[in-house]
């Protein structure tokens, strides 16, 4: 591993944890999407499926139940029975717990956390035509009844090289990890490039260590050097070797001058990082900062504590049901209500959910300019904006 990033790898830790649960296989894709009818006026029976039980996924269950109660607050024109199911972080409860939540007549699933067990919960309801609102982000478990909230490498792919490709920069190159993730994010920049009219010109792998690193870079040095390249795509995250790569790769010829730099991942929440060589002038994408912080201020005046990592999945899943709901269709929990094209507005800005299963993100494009973040292009207040 990299020796120079474990003081920061133990600061961030705790956070990880909860990040780390999301990147789960798919197992069996589930079979339906249509949803149970709804009658207008009546209370909407929602199941929040969590891992209550899970010590290492305890305080992140809290963070998402805590959050899908603040949403109820803003509900308008809508009542939901919110009922809690505890999946103790294994794939069979959470099938179980999901057949037993629709037998009690809940009419959508929100949860749960884990990819292979929101796979599982939703096979479980898929013949009765139930929807799976789940807080992973593993896109390969989304389709048919099976929704994944989470943030995608798809979102902020297409996001990144749409503006750089607006910008001049469309020849990339990509250093990712050799792991699920990183592969998944390499396949999402490839695939972004090629819906923008961008290429990548070299895709270079990497292990967890100075050697395999360093090899990664000399192969894509002269590649900048000779102008074939003029981005640079990297998958890593601070948990990862991220800030190696940045102190690395500008000392080994890959100059943030020569070659435009841009993380897949979320930059701006490691400020003791932003004063790395490859950071400076970087892209990366970020949530609506405004809307964030009217989130965070209003969990931390509602519960005493900042909200944890992805807290903010139970309000999007709450306020997406409910702005459903409100609209007295009997079919909105239906593939078709769900997936309208107006999407909905959540704690950290606009999201809307695809008919694959996975979600679109409004998301700003930002920079680091001497430590500090910048905006360079806002995330979009609709779906008529920028990355769409």
């Amino acid at each position: 591993m990299f020796a120079r990033f474990a003081p920061a790898r133990k600061a961030i830790g705790r956070a990880a944890a909860g990040l780390a649960l999301l990147g789960l296989a798919a197992c069996d894709a589930p079979l339906m999407s249509g949803g149970p009818g709804m009658t207008p006026g009546q209370p909407v029976q929602v199941a929040l499926l969590l891992p209550q039980s899970d010590s290492g996924a305890a305080p992140v269950a809290r963070g998402l139940e805590n959050a899908a109660r603040l949403a109820l607050a803003d509900l308008q024109g809508a009542e939901i029975d919110l009922r809690v199911y505890d999946t103790a972080g294994q794939t069979g409860t959470a099938a179980a717990v999901a057949q037993r939540a629709v037998d009690e007549g809940a009419g959508i699933i929100l949860g749960p956390l884990y990819g292979e067990a929101a796979n599982a919960a939703a096979v479980a309801v898929a013949d009765e035509g139930v929807n799976v609102l789940s807080f992973s982000n593993n896109t390969q478990v989304a389709g048919g009844n099976l929704y994944v909230l989470g943030s995608t490498f798809e979102n902020s792919a297409n996001r990144l090289v749409s503006y750089a490709s607006n910008e001049g920069t469309d020849d990339l190159a990509v250093l990712y990890t050799n792991n699920v993730a990183g592969q998944i994010g390499r396949n999402a920049i490839q695939s972004a490039a090629a819906r923008n009219g961008a290429r990548v010109v070299a895709a270079e792998g990497y292990d967890l260590n100075s050697e395999s690193l360093s090899g990664a870079i000399g192969r894509v040095q002269p590649l900048v050097a000779n102008g074939q390249a003029d981005g640079l795509f990297l998958t890593d995250t601070w948990e990862g070797g991220l800030s190696v790569v940045l102190q690395l790769g500008p000392e080994q010829g890959l100059s943030p001058d020569a070659v435009q730099y841009m993380g897949l991942t979320r930059w701006d929440t490691r400020p003791d990082g932003f004063n790395l060589p490859g950071v400076e002038g970087a892209y990366f994408t970020m949530p609506d900062r405004s809307a964030r912080q009217r989130f965070e201020s209003r969990y931390q005046a509602a519960y005493g504590s900042a909200p944890p990592a992805l807290a903010e999945l139970g309000f999007d899943g709450i306020a997406a049901i409910g702005a459903l709901a409100a609209q007295g269709r009997s079919d909105a929990l239906s593939a078709r209500g769900l997936t309208q094209g107006s999407g909905f507005q959540g704690a950290t800005g606009v999201f809307r959910l695809r008919p694959d299963g996975t979600n679109q993100r409004g998301l700003a494009v930002a920079t680091v300019r001497n430590q500090q973040v910048v905006i360079l292009d806002p995330a979009p207040g609709g779906f008529r904006g920028a990355g769409f």
